[in-house]
């Protein structure tokens, strides 16, 4: 009879106390952090590209074939300078058979013109030349005068499209591109262009600026920037032109900056790494870089209220050793967790 009544109490005092254990269990242990109100002043590294400040693709804008190529890739040319020759018989024959037509033109008018004029000359003289035949005189002169001009544009016309068979330089660049040897036929239809012409002693470097910083910037502000391919050297600018709007996609603007490179040591497509300082928001709260979760939706911070875990999601700002500004739905003096985690859940219990 003792030893039932010793296995049903060990049994009561087994159910009493896992609960007991499971409820210790669940109270999980983290340190915590205090958000501050203290503004960062530092600078932001940004992604930018170098591009030629100036990029043509040459197509032809006629059809012909292509008669002599005066360059290369690599080549340096001046703006005005003749690149390529194309031939086109059909069109010199044009040409000529036009000029032909406004010469003739030309000379029946001056033939009626000279006839008007001594018509008139003749009927100062009374009883001469009847009235009628001056007009007549008139409206002939007029009328080849007419005929002569429709010639003449036409001409022009031929004599421009002829020009179009000399393609020149439409400013000082370099050649970076060549599609095309004598022989070919080559078209304005075409989608591969004969030549790319890019300028170089001078590039943009462009860059997307975040929100957040776009407001700081201004026109002929200096920065500075490097590039991989030059290891060590720094390269400065001053901000010449920015987009005025933001991107809708990133929530960013475009700007750039004008890069003189006489040298030409610095080539477009670079990627350069841009340093901006910037100074940091008066309304900006701080929390340890390690207090900031990120996920593939968003960034947050996991708040501790009442005992219980909130996600609360926040924008980075300016950042400095190992504090973040954040800007977000918290107030200086809530707590965080300091070592952040997406396996903390929400609305769990903490101690």
């Amino acid at each position: 009879m003792y030893k039932t009544i010793l296995f049903i109490a060990v049994i009561f005092a087994a159910c009493n106390a896992a609960p007991k254990k499971k409820k210790e269990s669940t109270v999980q242990k983290y340190t915590l952090t205090e958000v501050i109100k203290e503004p960062l002043s530092s600078s932001i590294q940004l992604p930018a590209v170098l591009t030629a400040y100036q990029k043509v693709s040459i197509f032809p804008r006629v059809n012909g074939f292509v008669k002599t190529v005066m360059v290369d890739r690599g080549s340096q040319v001046k703006k005005g300078q003749i690149l390529l020759e194309l031939d086109a018989p059909e069109i010199i024959q044009q040409y000529y058979a036009a000029q032909s037509k406004y010469l003739q033109a030309k000379a029946i008018y001056a033939g009626s013109k000279d006839n008007y004029e001594r018509t008139v000359a003749v009927s100062e003289t009374p009883g001469t030349i009847s009235p009628h035949d001056v007009e007549v005189a008139n409206a002939r002169m007029l009328a080849d005068s007419a005929i002569m001009n429709s010639e003449l544009a036409n001409f022009r016309a031929l004599e421009a499209t002829r020009s179009y068979l000399t393609v020149t330089a439409p400013f000082d660049g370099v050649i970076t591109e060549r599609n095309i040897h004598p022989g070919a036929l080559a078209g304005p239809s075409g989608t591969i262009p004969m030549l790319t012409l890019e300028q170089e002693d001078r590039l943009r470097l462009v860059m997307q600026v975040p929100e957040m910083y776009s407001a700081q910037l201004s026109d002929s502000r200096q920065i500075n920037f490097h590039v991989n391919a030059l290891p060590g050297e720094n390269f400065t600018g001053g901000i010449s032109r920015q987009a005025g709007s933001l991107n809708d996609r990133y929530r960013s603007e475009a700007v750039e900056v004008d890069v003189q490179n006489p040298q030409h040591r610095l080539k477009p497509g670079m990627y350069a790494e841009v340093v901006i300082p910037v100074t940091g928001s008066v309304q900006a709260l701080v929390v340890p870089g390690s207090a900031i979760v990120t996920s593939t939706e968003k960034k947050y911070v996991i708040a501790v209220r009442h005992g219980r875990t909130h996600w609360v999601d926040v924008q980075e700002g300016n950042r400095h050793t190992d504090s973040t500004e954040v800007f977000g739905s918290l107030m200086p003096g809530d707590k965080v967790i300091l070592q952040g985690s997406d396996e903390i859940k929400e609305g769990i219990h903490i101690e």
